[in-house]
């Protein structure tokens, strides 16, 4: 009986620690349009969200053909500071590496002498491949390979994934490319160095003199040239073409009405099979583009900071059941006037309930808002006040918690099967020592 007494001890204890004993301790849209766009690979962002409003095939690699010199700018203003006052001579040598290539110059001239203003002007408006190749002659210091290592280690720095520069001027090459979405990590790059809002709008430049006049190739900011290629919106930045291997490029700005744009338009189809010409797709798609995003789409406050937006039960807090969540910052973003606010899903992921103490401001869970099935943005949640902790309800709580546990269950079930089977014991030994008991025997007088 003594070990049956002992071993029931012994699981109580065994349990019992089981059930006390702490444990262990153990975080954008894209909308489609109603209209055929020919380019192969466009990207429309709106440059006062940073949001990407329009895709189409962004991520294939293609030959960025002049829209290269955009990064070729970048370049030579992260290199020099004085554009007016630093003057280069041009090296013959370097100036007819382009003989035989048909390429498109600025009319640079043998041993003449130009500032950094006059041969970016050259670079950006008339899209010189000569200006280019004098640019990156002496930001290399004599080397065009040093230049284009530049140019590479620049891409490299902005995210752009899939893009790999041979040169300095766009000319093709199976090493030279980019993707639309990277071009436009670049465009925005260049929007703020020195001047280049500036020189990729003008129109024209006599910065050469009169006798050399500069003329845009970018028909959608010449409303004298332009035609009806013409955009009263855009503001630069530059074309490319290398004919059917690049097809027609554009990348463009336009604002309007508060909103700007940044558009890059690649592959746009150049000529036929018998060698005609196309329109210009690309500043046709781009200038659509620009039309449906000014007519269609506006900025909307989806999640203000100030809301109110989810309860959550607390426990262990003294006349006090639940506690309000805060947005730890307010959310807009671009989309069509035609959505309602109701049709942005809210996705919560918030614990079933805390234990206080909570402060003001701790994070307690969050919420993804969600469009058309696209992630827009997950924002944190925070306890909207603080809330401090009764012990009390805590030693309460706890008690709880011990009472229910399955540990405990099980422990009191084994000492209540023990105690049984010790009163069985005890019964049993007690009935047969009583029955073991003599008869008396009496005495006959």
């Amino acid at each position: 009986m003594r070990k049956v007494v002992t071993f029931s001890l012994a699981v109580l204890l065994f349990l019992s620690a089981l059930i006390i004993a702490p444990s262990e301790k153990v975080a954008a849209a894209n909308f489609d349009v109603d209209f055929e766009i020919k380019s192969k690979s466009v990207y429309l962002e709106n440059l006062d969200t940073g949001i990407a409003v329009y895709r189409k095939d962004d991520g294939a690699r293609r030959f960025p053909a002049s829209t290269t010199k955009i990064m070729t700018y970048i370049i030579t203003a992260e290199h020099v500071t004085d554009f007016k006052n630093t003057i280069v001579t041009v090296k013959p040598e370097v100036l007819h590496r382009l003989d035989g290539t048909g390429s498109s110059v600025a009319g640079l001239r043998d041993n003449e002498k130009l500032s950094i203003y006059q041969l970016l002007c050259c670079l950006m408006i008339p899209s010189g491949n000569d200006a280019a190749l004098i640019l990156a002659d002496y930001i290399g210091e004599g080397d065009t390979k040093k230049f284009v290592e530049m140019m590479n280690k620049k891409a490299e720095e902005l995210g752009c994934k899939g893009t790999h520069f041979s040169n300095p001027h766009g000319l093709n090459d199976p090493n030279h490319y980019t993707t639309v979405s990277d071009m436009a990590k670049i465009a925005k790059c260049a929007l703020e160095k020195p001047m280049f809002t500036e020189i990729s709008n003008m129109t024209s430049s006599d910065c050469l003199g009169d006798d050399r006049y500069l003329v845009t190739t970018n028909y959608m900011i010449d409303e004298n040239r332009g035609g009806d290629y013409y955009y009263p919106y855009a503001q630069g930045i530059k074309t490319g073409s290398t004919g059917n291997d690049s097809g027609y490029c554009l990348v463009s700005t336009a604002s309007k009405d508060g909103y700007t744009y940044l558009c890059v338009a690649y592959g746009a189809p150049y000529e036929n099979d018998k060698g005609e010409s196309y329109e210009n797709g690309a500043m046709r798609d781009s200038a659509k583009l620009y039309d449906w995003a000014f007519d269609n789409l506006s900025i909307k406050t989806i999640l203000d900071k100030n809301d109110l937006v989810r309860e959550v039960a607390i426990n262990h807090a003294w006349n006090k059941d639940s506690i309000q969540l805060t947005p730890a910052e307010g959310y807009s973003t671009i989309i069509p006037d035609s959505v309602s606010l109701e049709s942005i899903d809210r996705i919560y992921d918030i614990p079933e309930y805390v234990d206080a103490p909570v402060k003001e401001g701790d994070k307690i869970g969050t919420v993804t808002l969600v469009y058309a099935n696209q992630k827009l943005a997950t924002i944190d949640l925070l306890a909207g006040e603080s809330v401090d902790r009764s012990e009390l309800l805590t030693a309460i709580d706890g008690l709880k918690t011990v009472a229910t546990s399955k540990w405990f269950i099980i422990t009191v079930g084994v000492i209540l099967v023990l105690v049984t089977i010790y009163l069985i014991v005890v019964a049993v030994y007690n009935r047969r020592k009583k029955n073991r008991r003599p008869v008396k025997k009496y005495r006959k007088f």
